[in-house]
C-alpha cells in the first residue's frame, strides 16, 4: 500500500548505500562464523575492504549498525500519506500494513539473521527493547495527533500498549515471517480480535 515513489538517489547516495550494505553483509558473515561478541569493528571493516575510519562514518557502533534500518525517511512519507478521517482501528491497520510492507521490501530490515540477533543476542537485547519503546512512544504521538486527543489520554495509552504488545510479540515469535507477510497477517488478525472485544472460546463461522 504505497503512495508514490521517492526521488531517485544520486550517485553519491548510491555509493553510501552500497558501502553500508557491504559493511553489514561482512558483519553478518563474521557473526555467523565466530559470533557477535568475538567480532570486532576492525574485522568488519577489513572484511568489507574499507578502513576502520570508514566504518565510523556510517555507524556509531557495532550495535547501532545492527539495530538501525535506514527506513526513517520513507516511514515519515508513508505516515504522512495516510488519509484523514479514519477511526483508531482503521488507522492502526493502515500503519501496520504500511510499516510491515516497507520492512518486508527492505533486505536489511527483513533479514532473518539480523532479527534473530536482535531477539537472542544478550548484547543487543536491551538496545532492541529501547528501540521498541521509542517506536511505541512515536506511535502514540502520531495517533494522538491524528485523532486529535491528548498524548496522555488513558484510553489512547492502553490502546497503543495493547497494539504494541501484539506487534512486537508476534514479530519476535517469527523472525522469518516478515518477508512473506505471515507476521503482518497474524498481527492484523489479532487487531480484529482486539476490535471485537477479545472474544475467547468462540470458533469462527
Amino acid at each position: 500500500m504505497t503512495t508514490g515513489h521517492a526521488p531517485e538517489p544520486g550517485l553519491r547516495e548510491l555509493r553510501k548505500q552500497r558501502t553500508r550494505a557491504r559493511l553489514r553483509a561482512a558483519a553478518m558473515r563474521l557473526f555467523s562464523e565466530q559470533g557477535y561478541d568475538r567480532t570486532t569493528v576492525d574485522q568488519i571493516a577489513r572484511a568489507a575492504e574499507v578502513s576502520h575510519t570508514t566504518f565510523f562514518r556510517y555507524f556509531q557502533t557495532k550495535e547501532q549498525m545492527v539495530i538501525s534500518d535506514d527506513l526513517d525517511e520513507v516511514i515519515v512519507r508513508e505516515l504522512a500519506a495516510i488519509p484523514p478521517g479514519l477511526d483508531r482501528f482503521a488507522l492502526i491497520r493502515q500503519i501496520i500494513v504500511r510499516m510491515y510492507d516497507l520492512a518486508a521490501a527492505d533486505p536489511w530490515a527483513a533479514d532473518p539473521q539480523r532479527l534473530r540477533l536482535l531477539i537472542e543476542e544478550p548484547a543487543l537485547r536491551d538496545a532492541h527493547q529501547s528501540a521498541k519503546e521509542e517506536a511505541i512512544a512515536e506511535a502514540t504521538e502520531f495517533v494522538a495527533d491524528y485523532l486529535a486527543v491528548p498524548v496522555a489520554d488513558p484510553g489512547l495509552q492502553v490502546f497503543i500498549a495493547a497494539v504494541g504488545g501484539i506487534v512486537f510479540r508476534l514479530a519476535d515469535d517469527d523472525p522469518a515471517g516478515l518477508t512473506d507477510g505471515t507476521v503482518r497477517d497474524r498481527v492484523l488478525a489479532a487487531i480484529d480480535l482486539l476490535e471485537a472485544g477479545l472474544p475467547v472460546g468462540q470458533s469462527a463461522d
